[in-house]
């Protein structure tokens, strides 16, 4: 009986689900220095990690019939369909496999690479194979004792013995190397062998000779024998317009077996399934001569694809079950007094919106460059308009407005949108035709003293020119310190390191404005049409070198002519040359131009910014949140009814403007807005509002805690490292699974963000609980709407997370494969199914606990979004060398969270009632 009560407690079930996520976590961090053998070898494939999944069935099957959990579906369902997974899970682990096909054009072949290594024993007697061993082993650098191994190999009456010496990894940038050393010992004989080679990789022979004998040694993936054969008909690769990355490729196969033979198409999201084996279409050879397929061999996914369907059932049945946790707690909000209120610090931030004066000296040069800039402003918008609408082709092949690409250059070069009472469109127009003028002109920002310093800039000056970058003589005042500034490791660089690169990065984009090479405004016309060149559209300098005949004389003509036209301030001719380059975009490039009104549609989102625009508005929203619950805090009689309801008013309509405006990106990009950091920031913002708008509709506290979540995440969407700009996806992102997927796993993060939040405020008023009764009813009425916060998004982060093992299996045929952000995904189910169950053990079910494990739980999901992109290698991420360094924002982060936790625990003496 005391061993039922302690294999089916839940504070067994609790250690058992906290030793799966610290293993886990902790894996991605070994695979990421030490190598994916070395995780596999010390984690996911330890005898440890697997003993402890066993045990955590054992106690989830023991948990089901201790509380006869079948008598309430939807709570049987989504807990059952664990134990589905598991077993599915255990069924590919110990019986599946995958490989790799690397099949040249016009050839057949049934030979696959494994993905697992083997060490492989060949012994020969001249050319004649005696004896042939292999032993499938996985080596880790990070703890050499679970590396020991000895193998013996007889044959012809003789003994040969392996012994295991030493494993090296190496890892530089994405490439990794792994070495291999045995001793190998023939009767009295011993000699040291080492042999490169490493998961996923070919192996490289090496021979010994001893007698008679050769004994060749290999260690690496190994070819495998599929029971049919595929034949690469043609390989096909399809780029971007005018560039060379990739939008989609396939391969046209034919599968050759005893008993039928058939066609097929494999491409990004369209896999091959032949009996229990998937074919993935994953890369292709360098000369675009073959194709690269991945190969999965797994019995165990329908078992796992029904716990994925008994899990979903379950999670959609509990929000209905009026026996639910979650309706209980709807409940219970429900009955409360709907005029509670905040508690928050106040969030400043925010760019100034004063508009930057230029400081000069009235010179003569000084009073004609005013001149110039006053009448450029005055006359020039007409011009500048027509000349925003005419198409450019990005290097990444999107067709988008020139007005676009102008409006990056200035918000890159300045940090705005507009400069000098100027639109983007009027300064790049300038900067093109008028160089010698805008390279004394400031509109290069640059922030640290040191550098102006360094350049002999007054410190109130925020921005330079670009002559200010070069001595008298021509010479590049930045070259040296760039160099040293990029020699330097990322996570070694200062705000100064920084502003250099940065600073030198913008003086390059403002010189290829003078220049003209970012504008790729002119297609090319061909007899016939080149499938090399790919239909790219050339810069003004460009087009006048590589056109012939004709169109070279044409465009060479327009292009004098207009800037001829702009020197002159000869607005009428300038249009004029602006509208045959439009009317030559029409002709020439009328297969890949988008239609005039997505052109018009993209000028007007761009002039609407209705995200940045959407940022104040949260933050200020926010800010009279915080003022109105200081007054109602200090002075309870005051019930706000006719504020709440307008503030309500206000929030949700901000709240459809943001629907609006990512519906409107969608229209423009052709995809889901949530394919990049951008975007996602913008959808999780997104998701807090609709926590707040849709579920919290009548808690004050939750409208504010999701406007604030919501403005930090808009914020961060605007910093000057987030990139907005709207991209071509890469082929394996054009997916409707990945849709789905990312919506309804990005949508937790807000509602983890809000419970966050909550948390915090709840801490907060665990501070000021002391000699305030009222208190009590309050952070009750919040825990409440914390937990119900936790329980959507457990349930969304918990479908979004096998949803996207379900398009992994549709895209590449494996539903996972512990890379870093699955991994992570994998971390932050487990830490909140343990931050929901706390309060079954007595001692932990308190809102003090729930408060403090929701704010420390947000830091898995912290790691899943931004610390895998950043800091770990994989699929998901955007790191490559050495990491970016932690901001400070996330140690004053961690530091104010940890000081509510420590402040709030001398009051934390209030048990969870409900």
């Amino acid at each position: 009986m005391r061993i039922n009560n302690f294999l089916f407690s839940f504070k067994t079930t609790l250690f058992l689900l906290a030793l799966l996520a610290i293993g886990a976590g902790v894996a991605t961090f070994i695979e990421n220095d030490f190598g994916t053998s070395s995780a596999r070898v010390l984690v996911y494939n330890n005898i440890w990690y697997e003993v402890v999944m066993v045990l955590t069935t054992i106690n989830l099957i023991g948990i089901i019939y201790k509380f006869k959990m079948w008598k309430n579906l939807p709570r049987f369902l989504f807990h059952f369909s664990f134990v589905v997974i598991l077993i599915g899970a255990i069924i590919t682990r110990y019986i599946g496999y995958e490989g790799i096909m690397q099949i040249p054009q016009g050839v057949t072949t049934n030979k696959m690479l494994s993905l697992e290594p083997y060490l492989q024993v060949t012994v020969k007697d001249g050319d004649e194979v005696i004896a042939y061993e292999e032993y499938q082993k996985e080596f880790t650098s990070l703890f050499p004792i679970y590396n020991h191994f000895s193998y013996t190999l007889n044959f012809d009456n003789q003994t040969l013995n392996l012994y295991y010496k030493d494993f090296m990894f190496a890892k530089k940038d994405s490439a990794s190397m792994g070495l291999l050393t045995l001793e190998v010992q023939y009767n009295d004989q011993k000699e040291d062998i080492r042999l490169p080679g490493l998961r996923g990789q070919i192996g490289v022979p090496k021979e010994l000779k001893f007698d008679k004998y050769t004994i060749v040694l290999e260690y690496g993936s190994k070819y495998m024998e599929l029971p049919f054969s595929i034949r690469l008909n043609e390989f096909q690769l399809e780029r971007y317009p005018g560039s060379m990355s990739p939008s989609s490729y396939a391969s046209e196969i034919t599968v050759i077996k005893d008993d039928k033979t058939y066609d097929y198409r494999i491409f990004m999201n369209r896999t091959l399934s032949e009996g229990n084996y998937l074919f993935f279409q994953s890369s292709y050879f360098p000369d675009e001569s073959g194709t690269v397929l991945s190969v999965n061999n797994d019995p165990g996914k329908w078992p796992t694809y029904l716990g994925y369907f008994l899990l979903t059932l379950g999670l959609l049945l509990n929000f209905f079950d009026k026996k639910s946790r979650f309706r209980k707690l709807i409940k219970f909000v429900s009955n409360k007094n709907l005029a509670i209120f905040i508690l928050a610090l106040c969030i400043s931030f925010g760019p100034s919106l004063k508009a930057n004066e230029q400081k000069v000296e009235q010179t003569d040069k000084v009073e004609q460059t005013v001149e110039y800039l006053n009448k450029l402003k005055d006359e020039s918008k007409i011009t500048a308009d027509k000349f925003g609408h005419l198409i450019v082709q990005s290097n990444g092949g999107r067709m988008k407005p020139l007005a676009t690409l102008n409006r990056e250059i200035i918000q890159k070069l300045s940090g705005r949108a507009t400069f000098l009472g100027m639109d983007a469109n009027q300064l790049v127009l300038g900067m093109l035709s008028n160089p010698d003028v805008w390279k004394d002109v400031k509109i290069i920002k640059i922030q640290t003293p040191k550098l102006k310093k360094f350049l002999n800039i007054p410190l109130e000056e925020n921005y330079i020119s670009f002559s200010e970058a070069f001595n008298k003589n021509g010479e590049y005042l930045l070259a040296a310190e760039t160099e040293k500034a990029l020699q330097t490791k990322p996570i070694e660089r200062g705000t100064y390191e920084k502003d250099i690169i940065k600073t030198d990065e913008k003086l390059n984009i403002i010189y290829s404005v003078f220049n003209g090479s970012l504008l790729n405004i002119f297609p090319k016309v061909y007899d016939q049409k080149s499938a090399d060149d790919n239909f790219k559209w050339y810069s003004p300098l460009d087009a006048m070198q590589n056109f012939t005949g004709q169109n070279q004389a044409a465009i060479q003509s327009v292009i004098k002519g207009l800037m001829s036209a702009l020197a002159e301030h000869n607005w009428e001719a300038a249009n004029n040359f602006i509208d045959m380059t439009a009317l030559y975009q029409d002709k020439v490039g009328t297969d890949i131009k988008p239609s005039k009104n997505k052109v018009n549609a993209e000028i007007i989102f761009n002039k609407l910014d209705i995200f940045f625009n959407l940022t104040l508005a949260y933050v200020l929203l926010g800010f009279i949140m915080i003022v109105l619950a200081f007054v109602v805090i200090f002075k309870p009689s005051f019930k706000p009814e006719k504020t709440t309801k307008i503030i309500f008013s206000i929030l949700a309509l901000l709240f459809i403007i943001q629907t609006f405006g990512m519906g409107y990106r969608w229209y423009l990009s052709g995809h889901a807005p949530w394919s990049d950091i951008y975007e996602t920031l913008i959808y999780i913002s997104w998701s807090a509002v609709f926590a707040g708008v849709i579920f919290f509709r009548n808690s004050l506290l939750a409208l504010g805690a999701a406007t604030i979540i919501a403005g930090i995440f808009m914020f961060t969407a605007h910093l000057t490292d987030v990139d907005p700009q709207i991209t071509n996806l890469v082929p394996v992102l054009k997916s409707y699974w990945l849709t789905i997927h990312v919506s309804i796993l990005t949508a937790s993060y807000g509602f983890f963000g809000l419970s966050a939040i909550l948390g915090f405020l709840t801490l907060v008023m665990f501070i000021f609980r002391k000699n305030r009764a009222h208190l009590d009813d309050i952070i009750k009425h919040v825990s409440a709407i914390n937990e119900i916060s936790l329980i959507i998004g457990l349930a969304f982060i918990t479908i979004g997370n096998f949803l996207g093992g379900v398009w992994a299996n549709e895209s590449w045929g494996r539903y996972w494969g512990w890379d870093p952000k699955e991994t992570w995904a994998y971390v932050s189910i487990v830490v909140y199914a343990i931050v929901l169950h706390l309060r079954f053990i007595k001692a932990l079910n308190t809102p003090y606990v729930l408060a403090t494990a929701s704010l420390l739980g947000f830091s898995s999901i912290m790691m899943t979004y931004l610390g895998v992109n950043f800091y770990l290698s994989g699929m998901h991420s955007y790191a490559t060398g050495d990491p970016v360094p932690i901001p400070t924002w996330a140690y004053v982060t961690v530091a104010t969270a940890l000081l509510a936790i420590i402040l709030a625990y001398r009051n934390r003496d209030l048990k969870d009632t409900l």
